[in-house]
């Protein structure tokens, strides 16, 4: 069964840290590019950022930009999102999605989803 599944979501004080992880099973992320997305109660889904399956070059929403990393690791068949200095408009469901190309990444036409995982930034 083709799934991606992201998780290490929780609770965290404003200025805390977090680091969510994204991998597959029943296949490898190796040929895909990767993106977190986020949705927060009555918003829109938006995306946070995204990383290619070749060249490993990233991109990032304005409200990431300086406080969250992106990066993969093809031998473990991960990617993680590191998010620092957390402001309580970062609550929402984060979600890692997967597209199959072979260079670069978009907001677009990703084929896999995960389920989500609840990040929760409040003092």
């Amino acid at each position: 069964q083709v799934q991606v599944v992201e998780y290490g979501g929780g609770l965290v004080q404003p200025g805390g840290s977090l680091r969510l992880s994204c991998t597959a099973s029943g296949f490898t992320l190796d040929f895909y590019a990767i993106g977190w997305f986020r949705q927060a109660p009555g918003k829109e889904r938006e995306g946070v950022s995204c990383i290619s399956s070749s060249d490993g070059s990233t991109s990032y929403a304005d409200s990431a930009k300086g406080r969250f990393t992106i990066s993969r690791d093809n031998a473990k068949n991960t990617v993680y999102l590191q998010m620092n200095s957390l402001k309580p408009e970062d609550t929402a469901v984060y979600y890692c999605a997967a597209e199959y190309r072979g260079s670069g990444c978009s907001w677009y036409g990703y084929d896999y989803w995960g389920q989500g995982t609840q990040v929760t930034v409040s003092s």
